[in-house]
Formats: C-alpha cells, structure tokens, sequence
C-alpha cells in the first residue's frame, strides 16, 4: 500500500502543507524545501550503544495532517478560526489539535471531464466552466486533464499551459458510453506525479457509469487510500457516488441543476481547492497495523459547515 508523501515539514514549530496523511518522525523530520533532514529522531541501534555506552530511546511519533474546508451558511469561506475552534476525534477518542494552518497554496489538479453521448447538449458550458477556473490560477499550479466516453483517455499530462488544455476541450465532440469509475482510476494514478502537495481532482459529469471494467466500490477504496481531495460538479441528475467519494476525501459536491448555474458552482469549488485549514495532531493509536482510521472534526462556531477527509490508513509494519 502506498501512503501519502509530504513535501513541507518542519517538526519544531513550522509545516507548510495541504495534504492528509502520517509522517513518522522515525524516519527524521521534512526540511522546508521537502528533503529529508540530516537529524534522525530515531534510536541507535544496541550496537551503537555499545559503542557509545549511552542508552537510546527510539521515537515513533506519526504525525496525521487533517485538510479541512468551513463555510458559513452562505456557503461563504470561514476565515480567522483558531486550533481552539476545532475538535478532532479518532475512531472516537478525541485527539489534541496541535497546531493549524491556513493559506492559499499552489496545487495540482486533475480534471475528469465526461464527454460521453449523454453530455452532448453540456459539453460547451463545462468547457466553459474549465475556462473560468483556470483564471483563478496561482503560480505553481498544474493541472491534468483525463477525458473519458466508451474509454479514459489522457488528453494532457501536468502542465501549467492552461490554454493548451482549454483548446483541446473546445474540440471536444460528445460521443460514446459512460467509463465513469476508469476515468477516476487513471486520474489518481496520474496524479502519483504531481509536485505539489495539494492535490485535487476536479469532475465534471453528469454521474452515471456504463462501460467501466474497476467497479464503484473499488474506486470508493482507492479514493481512501490516495492523498487526493476529490470535487465534484453533478450536472442535471444526482450521483450518489459521486457525492459519497467527495465527502470521504474531504472534497465536496455541487448538484448543478441547471446548465446557466454552472459557473457560480465551479466560483465555489474552485475557492475550496485554493483555500483550506490543516489540522496537525499526533495520534494517541501507536498501532501500526494497516487499519483503516476514521477521523471526526467538529468546529465549534455557529451556523458553519465543515467538509474534511473522513480518515486514513495507518502504517503497516
């Protein structure tokens, strides 16, 4: 199995991230510039005491990074909350939030755009969608585009050329089946590439699934293993998995029900990939047993909805 890697770590004071996962201070700290430190938290070994004489305490302190996203009722941001807003709790124990962060950071995102026979009257205005959320931009970011009918196919890997992309899906004509579930496994594996530690996929469809080979229930598992949040734009008719993996990933998703919508929805989901709170804490379980956590934040403000990733797998000796 393979777990999330973290490019910014500093355990002294400092993180810079947006992503969800463990680190093991065993292994030593992250530098800022994401190489591991020189200092190594863990013990000699027994033949290095016997060098030394010295006795040696071994350090396995897993650090889990929790992304968190709050709106007010107007489905607004949430700005200016503190670590003592927020309640973390691990398969139901609750856990000491030990530090937060917010900012607005560069991130890699992959787009799963549906161009299957039933989007034929929708193609020009997702396209227009894409168009409008690549002007909000930053330096840093990237982006890949998987577009999918009868079969997924990768239009363009990780690129910051957004017009390149933008042009391509202008040419899209919509045609075929429905391989939903594959589009979705060939976009996370894609995105095992990307540089920056927020990662994303955003997925334009109108959610149904008829010629996939990878089933929902094993997309479902490998959106709780990866490291990626997922968001989704429901056009016309609901999906219910869709919906399902983007609470579970700490993502979210818009039912768009009617095309003329479509803009002011992806205004929203594209605030939400720029913009998060991380919560840090080091889990009270010292089991490395490859189990499955589930993790519960609540924020302790009025009138205010949170969407984070519902939990993680915690290493396996």
């Amino acid at each position: 199995m393979e777990f999330p890697s973290f490019r910014a770590f500093a355990l002294a004071a400092t993180f810079l991230t947006a992503s969800a996962g463990i680190l093991s201070a065993a292994d030593g700290p992250l530098d800022l510039d994401g190489t591991r430190a020189s200092v190594s938290r863990s013990a000699p070994s027994k033949t290095d005491q016997s060098r030394s004489g010295s006795r040696s305490i071994r350090l396995d302190i897993q650090v889990v990074q929790i992304p968190v996203t709050v709106t007010d009722r107007l489905d607004r941001p949430v700005r200016g909350l503190r670590k003592e807003s927020f309640q973390l709790f691990e398969d139901n124990v609750e856990q000491k939030v030990a530090y937060l962060s917010m900012e607005e950071a560069p991130a890699s995102v992959g787009i799963i755009f549906d161009a299957s026979g039933s989007m034929r009257n929708k193609i020009e205005t997702s396209v227009a969608a894409v168009d409008q959320f690549f002007q909000t931009d930053l330096p840093g970011d990237e982006f890949l585009v998987v577009k999918f009918s009868t079969l997924p196919y990768l239009l363009t890997g990780f690129t910051a050329d957004t017009q390149t992309i933008s042009g391509a899906l202008h040419a899209t004509q919509a045609q075929g089946w429905t391989a939903l579930y594959d589009a979705i496994y060939l976009g996370i594996q894609k995105m095992k590439v990307s540089k920056n530690p927020r990662r994303a996929l955003l997925i334009l469809s109108d959610g149904g699934d008829n010629n996939s080979r990878y089933t929902a229930g094993e997309i479902r598992n490998l959106v709780r293993e990866a490291d990626v949040r997922v968001y989704c734009l429901g056009l016309l008719q609901g999906s219910r998995f869709l919906e399902r993996i983007s609470e579970e990933s700490g993502g979210r998703m818009i039912q768009v029900h009617r095309m003329a919508d479509l803009p002011d929805a992806m205004e929203k989901l594209s605030r939400d990939v720029r913009g998060q709170y991380v919560l840090g804490y080091y889990s009270t379980n010292a089991q490395n047993d490859g189990r499955y956590r589930h993790v519960r934040v609540q924020v302790n403000q009025p009138e205010v909805h949170a969407s984070w990733r519902r939990g993680y797998y915690a290493p396996l000796e």
